[in-house]
Order: structure tokens, then C-alpha cells, then sequence
């Protein structure tokens, strides 16, 4: 026997629950009728409230709605006006009870004149939230019948018997929500991670997902069309247009629906456990869910069930989705690093990729460039000289900023200055590069055209002005690299190696200030006697070491880098284009053909109607 859908088990609870009865095999004796809460001699208008926190709870849900009907039948004088109803609604607050927000405002039309109700907790789990719909409801001479605690809101003895029942209720949910915790805890530290039911999957006889023939192929097109490269309310509209439902039966799907079914590792065949996690407090209302972000230990379990779509596919739409948020749109791309010249080692950044880290980057750099350090350079010493050895050089420019090269950067934003931007003389972009071994940072002239092209300049030929630049995308990474903390300002000074129309700006970390505000300052409990140089708005300007206690490269080493200038037109290749570096493991994505002709037998007549942006 096939297994059954949701809905049709629950059009079978509703089947036998409706059945009429055989009056010649049933018999029913009411209770002496006690009339202390409920006036049964007069005409009213009746309302039924019936309310279940989860959709499982079919059964309970209608029979609160029969027994009720039946009872409003017994009474000549009454009449049933409407059954308010909440499915899967939590009673701790209000704000998506559809069917109670819909009766409170019937009521307050005064459209009835008697709630009935099973019991306190189907109608709130919150003190505050009960006692102030009580007694809106008494401003319009509403009662509300609480039939399990024989309770009516209008009886002058009520507030008492209200106010106790409804905090038992409150810290019933709250002990049955610690109970869950708890519960949860225990799964997950023996294995046995929770796996919802999912749109494409139903649950074999162990409980384990398996992917569900009749809908599978939902997510698979989700994923099939986002890869192909189409926008998650491009596929949210196809599939409206398909008539295909959500998990929960809709019609309509949203953008929002989709990215979070195209984030949902459980369709590789993966479980991530405890996304979420709720912090209790005293009031029930104000006991919120936030996504764990570390707070909560989680676990990730791999291959746990059958997939429906490949891990590769999988990890390449998560890439892709993380980029978008930075405008970031071509399909998976590697890092690119200089293989040869002034700028071996460099790595070319992309302003709009997010998803490289710093292991990417490193290994990029070491494919090229084993060197962990600087080269070695000779020192010639000729009689009478000087031992410079134990001297640093410091950038003239942490005095005279105007006077050298110089990039600011911080979590926003970067910006070049005007002696930077003057002696490059090039157009308004350029490429960002980054070496994360030696901790340098270059610049160097391209067309706009190139894909990791920066604008860091506005303006024509003659008005050239520095132009803030965006740097969310890879910002984050860029400070790991160089043992930065975020919350900080820097500036690093650099040098313009120029030979003929080859031009690259160097700024290396040991020339470098760091901005700090006062009270970062005092929060981290620094001395600040004798380290800092000078004020600049809100934050007071200081020398960031690269090293034990040096203050810039040394003497030497700064001497060598700067006869780099002297080098022949075959060593400074400043213009070499970067090669491809592959960054971990190569995903296997499934090929564009292949995506494009499921897309198409998907989609039928509308695969013409909806193009890829």
C-alpha cells in the first residue's frame, strides 16, 4: 500500500470526525447544567475559537471544532455566528494568529456576544496577552467561556482564577520549550540528528529521507536554474507559473522561499543541526530565536540520507549565492596569481568574490612563489662605512602623508590618495593585488572591461578625484592576512616602480599606521605613553609594528627593494597577466548543457519566456 500524503491523512481524521452518527447506537446524557458561567436562558450570538501549535495535531483540532458545534446545538437560544480557527500557531503571542486577530476585530464590531474557548492556553499562553484580550472583550460586554477551567471572563470572581491559570499556561510553554532543548541536546550528542520532512522527500520506515518521485524534481530544477543562472525570483516565478506547490501546499512561491531551499544542505544528503536557538527570558513574549552564529554547539552530519542533488552542484550555488550579496555573478571563477616579475606572488583580487579565505590566497601565492620571506640580499661594505644593520627606515610619509603614495583601508571602504593616483597617471581603474606571504599590497593599470577592475578614481585627465571603494566582499580576509583586527583604520605607505608605460604602486605592511578611536583605546587597555604620533579626527594616529619592535623594513632590506627600480624590461613584466590558480578541491558541477536541457523539459513552452539575467 503506497504511503499516504499529509493531506490525505488528514482528509481521513476530518472523514471520521464529521461521520453522523447512528442514532439507534448512540446515546448521550448531558451533566445538570451549571449556569454560574454561561447564560443559557438568553439569545446569543456564539463564536468557537479552537487553536493547535502544530500541524500534526489534526485530530485534536477538529474535534475541538465538532464538539463545539454540537455543543452550541444543544441550546434553542443560541446560535453558532462563526468557528475562529489557528493551525500551527504558537498561543504566546498574537502577531500570526490570523483567526484570532479576525475575531478580535469582529468583536470589537460587536458581531457576537459569547467566545467559546476549550481551555486558557488554547487561547494564550501569556499572562499580558490574556488579560488584555479579556478585557477588551468586557469593554464590549464579550464573555469568554473557558469550558476546561469552568471559567467565565465576565463573572466578577474570574480575575484571580484567569490570572493563575494563565501563568500556569505561560510556564508550562516555557518549561515545555526547555524540555525540547534538553530533549534536543541528547539527540544530537548520541547521533541522532532531527530530520524534518522536506519538499522532495518523504521518510522511509527508519525514519530517514528519501527522495519522493512525484516531487523531487522541484529542488532539482530550483538548483538546475540558479546554476544555469537565473535569479531566485526568476525561478520563484516559474515555478508560480508551473502550478507547482511548497512544501506546505501554496501556490505562490517567493524569492525568499526559494534561497532558502537552495541553502538547505539536507539536499546534498547532509544534516546541519541547531541553526537556530532560542533565548528564554522572564516574559514569554520577548523569548526570541536567533540564528546561531557560534553561541550553540552544532553538528554537521555527512551523507546522513539520500541526496538530491550532487555535493558539488550543492557547494557551487551556496559560492554563488555568497557572492551575490557583493554583485558578484560570474559562475565559480579562481583566483589568479602573477607568476613571474616584479609582482611574482601577487594575488589579483575580486572586488566582488567573497567566498575565497585565507588558505585560498596563501595557496595561491606559494604555487608561484615557495619563498616564505623576503630574498636575501648582499650587503657591500666598502672601507670606512657605516653598519647600518640594526637601523630601520621609516616611510617619510607617516610624517608627510601628502608628500608619498598611500592606501587607506577599514571594514567599508579603501581609498588611494592624490601622490598615489598623480604618479601612476593612468586611467580611473586598476587592479588590486595582495601578497599574502611578504604582507604587500599593489596596484597596477587596467580597462574597465577587466573583471577585477577597481574604479579608484572619478573624474577626467585633468580633475582625477580618489573615489571611496567598496571592499565588503573580500575586506574581512584581506585583515586576516595581515593580523589586522577590523575594527581598526590603516594606511599603508608604498613606492611607484615605473618602467617606460609599465607602472605597479608597492605598499608593504611595514610601513603602516593604524587609526584607533579613543575608546577603542581605552577598552582594550592600551598604554598609550610615547607610542602615538599625532590626532586625525576621531581617532589618534600610531605606528602599527610589523615585527618584534621594528618600525618599518630595515635599512638594508628597504635599500634592496628599492633598487628593484634598476631591473631589466624581462624582470618587471608589471603587465603579466595573472594564471589560474585552483583553490581546493575542483567541484564537479554539472555541465551547462546538461542544465540547460532538464531546465527546458521542465519547463516546457516557458523556458523561452524566462531568461537567464
Amino acid at each position: 500500500m503506497p504511503e499516504w500524503t499529509r493531506e490525505q491523512q488528514t482528509e481521513r481524521v476530518r472523514r471520521r470526525i464529521r461521520a453522523a452518527q447512528d442514532p439507534d447506537r448512540y446515546n448521550y446524557t448531558p451533566a445538570k447544567e451549571n449556569n454560574e458561567y454561561a447564560k443559557i436562558d438568553e439569545y446569543l450570538r456564539v463564536a468557537i475559537y479552537a487553536r493547535v501549535s502544530t500541524l500534526r495535531q489534526t485530530s485534536s483540532f477538529e474535534l475541538q471544532q465538532k464538539y463545539y458545534e454540537d455543543l452550541v446545538k444543544r441550546y434553542p437560544k443560541w446560535t453558532l455566528y462563526r468557528i475562529y480557527s489557528d493551525e500551527g500557531k504558537s498561543g504566546v503571542t498574537t502577531q500570526k494568529r490570523d483567526g484570532f486577530n479576525e475575531m478580535m476585530k469582529d468583536a470589537m464590531d460587536q458581531k457576537f456576544d459569547l467566545i467559546i474557548v476549550k481551555s486558557i492556553s488554547r487561547l494564550a499562553r501569556n499572562v499580558v496577552v490574556l488579560l488584555s484580550t479579556v478585557r477588551k472583550l468586557a469593554e464590549k460586554k464579550i464573555g469568554v467561556l473557558f469550558e476546561s477551567e469552568a471559567v467565565f471572563s465576565l463573572n466578577d470572581m474570574s480575575h484571580l482564577a484567569l490570572t493563575f491559570q494563565a501563568t500556569v499556561a505561560e510556564e508550562e510553554s516555557r518549561i515545555r520549550s526547555r524540555s525540547m532543548e534538553a530533549s534536543l541536546r541528547m539527540r544530537l550528542d548520541h547521533g541522532l540528528p532531527l530530520t524534518p520532512e522536506l519538499l522532495g522527500f518523504v521518510k522511509d520506515e527508519d525514519g530517514k529521507l528519501v527522495s519522493n518521485p512525484e516531487t523531487a524534481n522541484i529542488p532539482r530544477l530550483m538548483f538546475a536554474m540558479y546554476l544555469y543562472g537565473y535569479s531566485t525570483q526568476q525561478i520563484a516565478d516559474t515555478l508560480t507559473k508551473l502550478s507547482r506547490r511548497t512544501y506546505l501546499g501554496n501556490l505562490k512561491w517567493t524569492a525568499s522561499g526559494v534561497a532558502r531551499s537552495l541553502q538547505n544542505e539536507r539536499y546534498c544528503g547532509d544534516v546541519k543541526t541547531r541553526k537556530r536557538y532560542k533565548v528564554f527570558a522572564a516574559d514569554v513574549v520577548k523569548q526570541k530565536s536567533f540564528k546561531n552564529r557560534g553561541e550553540k554547539p552544532q553538528s554537521y552530519y555527512i551523507d546522513e540520507h539520500e541526496a538530491i542533488v550532487s555535493r558539488d552542484d550543492f557547494l557551487a550555488v551556496q559560492r554563488i549565492m555568497h557572492n551575490a550579496k557583493y554583485g558578484g555573478t560570474s559562475l565559480l571563477p579562481e583566483l589568479r596569481v602573477i607568476p613571474k616579475g616584479l609582482l611574482k606572488g601577487f594575488v589579483i583580487v575580486h572586488p566582488k568574490w567573497a567566498s575565497f579565505t585565507k588558505e585560498d590566497y596563501l595557496a595561491a601565492c606559494q604555487s608561484v612563489d615557495q619563498d616564505d620571506e623576503m630574498e636575501e640580499y648582499v650587503i657591500h661594505a666598502e672601507p670606512g662605512s657605516f653598519d647600518m644593520r640594526k637601523f630601520d627606515r621609516i616611510n617619510i610619509g607617516m610624517f608627510e602623508e601628502q608628500r608619498v603614495p598611500a592606501i587607506n583601508l577599514q571594514k567599508n571602504e579603501i581609498k588611494f590618495n592624490m601622490s598615489c593616483i598623480r604618479g601612476m597617471a593612468c586611467d580611473n581603474y586598476v587592479e588590486l593585488l595582495i601578497h599574502p606571504v611578504k604582507k604587500m599590497i599593489a596596484v597596477r593599470p587596467t580597462t574597465k572591461d577587466d573583471r577585477c577592475a577597481i574604479q579608484w578614481t572619478s573624474g577626467g585627465k585633468t580633475n582625477k578625484e580618489p573615489r571611496s571603494i567598496s571592499c565588503k566582499a573580500y575586506i574581512e580576509t584581506l585583515f586576516q592576512l595581515f593580523d589586522w583586527k577590523l575594527d581598526y583604520k590603516y594606511k599603508l605607505y608604498g613606492c611607484i616602480y615605473r618602467d617606460g608605460k609599465d607602472a605597479a604602486c608597492v605598499f608593504t605592511s611595514t610601513d603602516v599606521s593604524v587609526y584607533i578611536s579613543k575608546e577603542q583605546i581605552l577598552a582594550a587597555g592600551i598604554d598609550v605613553k610615547g607610542k602615538f604620533l599625532s590626532q586625525s579626527g576621531k581617532r589618534i594616529k600610531g605606528l602599527a609594528r610589523a615585527s618584534g619592535d621594528h618600525f618599518g623594513p630595515e635599512y638594508y632590506e628597504a635599500k634592496s627593494m628599492r633598487e628593484m627600480v634598476h631591473q631589466t624590461r624581462e624582470e618587471w613584466q608589471t603587465r603579466i597577466e595573472g594564471q589560474l590558480c585552483s583553490t581546493g578541491e575542483k567541484l564537479r558541477v554539472t555541465p551547462y548543457e546538461e542544465l540547460r536541457a532538464f531546465i527546458q523539459q521542465e519547463l516546457g513552452e516557458l523556458f523561452e519566456e524566462v531568461q537567464p539575467e
